[in-house]
């Protein structure tokens, strides 16, 4: 060891979002730690990544700074718009499901339909307030502070040089330094880049005070149109403000032989969307070229360090999950540092299962994303790369049979307790593979009615679920790379089909555990959130499903206002009362 002008707990090396959150949290369930953030700039500055997705806000709402970002006024994002491929549609993709958002004047309370959407931020606002709010906390901030070594021990962090002279000694380590990767470099941590997504992005933020009442006005979309070799986004990061990029493959970029600046205002007038807004529109003349290269770091912990955000890993930003990923995986470690700290579990434990769930979480993005791009009519070959993924998942399917599971939602366990896909909801996400595949979104529920967990060759682990403050083992089902929880929605549904098979009488013991009357159809969340727990489960194969002539099918109508459940036998009851017909289901 060595005398170290600093002393402290935990030393967090980035002050950007996954420093502030993982600080914040830390000070907040262990308020007797000396928390030390290490920040290489003076903020305010400027940062690319404005996007959000509401598992942010959650997060905001715990660290007790959701309402100072609300005060900020930062645009409401509502969802998105694409325009993808081949096709010259544009669709939708809304967080509210069956609404249409209501304005109110702002600040508002964190409520309503505030609970579902989230922000599009100016970076320079948002990255300070909550660094400021760390530092409220108790955490102790220092800007201006560069790490230029590490001093180690095999695979012992020492301690941390700083340019100023000050040296910094900790029990544990945290690398938030982005793409830096201070920790992950010094310390020889080998990244890999599992896929074709070597993109570069290219930048610059808009003014038009005409913007203040059109396009960046009340409850906002992200927009995202492709071209043949890229793709553009325009994102309102304020009343007059806009950020607007473009994303295209570095190789493609080096073919054209352009400047950076000459290839983006060629994107710019090739989008008649951005013809049009752009419009009277000013550049801030700060054009900013950055490498998107996705890839995760071979390990994410160490003897008394760990990465976070994208330190650890990094998913191409079609999706919009940077912030999300960086934020939810800071929430996380905050909760296993306190266990640390506490002496709570058992350290490996905690150090495998933060890696484990972190990496699957930015894997699952990069392998969407990447089947993404391949939908853009840039690359053909959908079909033999959704073997790919499959693998990927543990399974072992042919090009057509692997086009059909990831059509129908593959890999959708994202969360341990509830299906999800990319971020978002299973159902949403089916309708974004839909448009991709160009097929109609279909639902493996609506075809069988005969019910069977299938728990061949699983075992039984537990795994951490962060809340409250503390960590709770939640017992799982693990094949292969698969886990299916006995908690949550996947509970729910595991326990009522190891009690009964009828998909119908199912239902029933779904809705009694929710609390909802037998006959429910209306939308609720926990009875969405079960439905689509059967769906990944049937698709995933912990559910056998089977087609029971004898019994009535039911039919699942996964629609924005409501998830309407029915039967032959009801469905034709109702239609006979109202003087209608009901074509009879086609047999198997």
């Amino acid at each position: 060891m060595y005398d170290a002008n600093v002393v402290c707990n935990v030393a967090i090396i980035g002050g950007g979002p996954g420093g502030s959150t993982c600080a914040t949290l830390l000070r907040k369930y262990a308020p007797d730690a000396k928390v030390v953030v290490l920040e290489r700039e003076v903020f305010p500055r400027d940062h690319v990544g404005e996007s959000q997705l509401p598992a942010i806000t959650p997060i905001l709402h715990e660290m007790g700074v959701w309402e100072k970002c609300e005060a900020a006024g930062f645009p409401v994002k509502t969802g998105a718009m694409y325009r993808w491929g081949n096709s010259d549609d544009l669709w939708k993709l809304d967080f509210l499901v069956g609404q249409k958002y209501v304005d109110r004047p702002r600040p508002a309370p964190l409520d309503g339909q505030r609970l579902q959407t989230t922000f599009h931020v100016d970076r320079a606002v948002y990255d300070e307030i909550l660094l400021d709010h760390a530092a409220e906390c108790g955490v102790e901030v220092r800007e201006g502070a560069r790490v230029i070594g590490v001093r180690r021990d095999g695979d012992k962090v020492l301690g941390l040089d700083l340019a100023n002279g000050e040296t910094v000694e900790a029990d544990w380590y945290v690398d938030a330094s982005g793409h830096a990767g201070i920790l992950r470099r010094a310390m020889g941590v080998e990244v890999h880049e599992p896929t074709t997504l070597k993109n570069i992005a290219i930048w610059d933020y808009w003014t038009n005070p005409a913007w203040a009442e059109t396009v960046n006005k009340g409850g906002v979309r992200a927009r995202i149109f492709s071209l043949g070799y890229g793709w553009i986004w325009y994102l309102p990061i304020g009343e007059t403000r806009s950020s607007v990029g473009f994303v295209t493959h570095a190789d493609y970029y080096k073919d054209q032989g352009v400047t950076p600046k000459e290839l983006y205002e060629r994107a710019l007038r090739e989008e008649p969307f951005l013809t049009r807004v752009m419009q009277g529109a000013t550049s801030e003349g700060r054009l900013s070229t950055t490498k998107d290269w996705s890839f995760t770091a071979d390990r994410l912990t160490g003897e008394n360090w760990f990465l976070v955000g994208e330190s650890a890993g990094f998913a191409d930003p079609i999706l919009a999950a940077g912030m999300s990923l960086t934020q939810v995986g800071a929430r996380e470690l905050a909760y296993v540092l306190v266990a640390l700290l506490h002496g709570d579990h058992d350290p490996e434990w905690l150090k495998t299962w933060y890696s484990e769930l972190n990496l699957r979480r930015v894997r699952q993005h990069i392998r969407f994303a990447d089947y993404w791009y391949r939908a853009n009519g840039h690359w053909t070959d959908l079909k033999a790369y959704t073997s790919e993924i499959a693998a990927d998942a543990g399974l072992t399917l042919n090009p057509d049979e692997a086009f059909r599971w990831l059509s129908t939602g593959g890999f959708a366990t994202d969360s341990i307790l509830g299906p999800s896909f990319g971020s978002y909801d299973l159902g949403p996400a089916k309708a974004v593979l839909s448009m991709l595949t160009g097929n109609p979104t279909s639902w493996r529920i609506n075809q069988v009615n005969d019910l069977k967990m299938n728990l061949v060759s699983a075992k039984e682990v537990e795994v951490p679920v962060y809340i409250d403050g503390r960590i709770e083992r939640v017992g799982c089902y693990q094949r292969g790379p698969r886990l299916l929880a006995k908690a949550g929605a996947f509970g729910i549904v595991t326990r009522a089909i190891q009690r009964e098979r009828d998909a119908k009488t199912v239902m029933m013991l779904v809705r009694n555990a929710l609390g909802l009357p037998p006959n429910f159809t209306g939308y609720h969340p926990g009875l969405a959130h079960c439905l689509e727990a059967i769906e990944s489960m049937l698709v995933e194969g912990w559910i056998k499903g089977d087609r029971n002539k004898k019994r009535p099918m039911i039919r699942v109508e996964f629609q924005q206002e409501s998830i309407r459940i029915g039967d032959d036998e009801t469905d034709a009851q109702i239609a006979a009362e109202e003087g209608l017909s009901v074509r009879a289901a086609a047999p198997k």
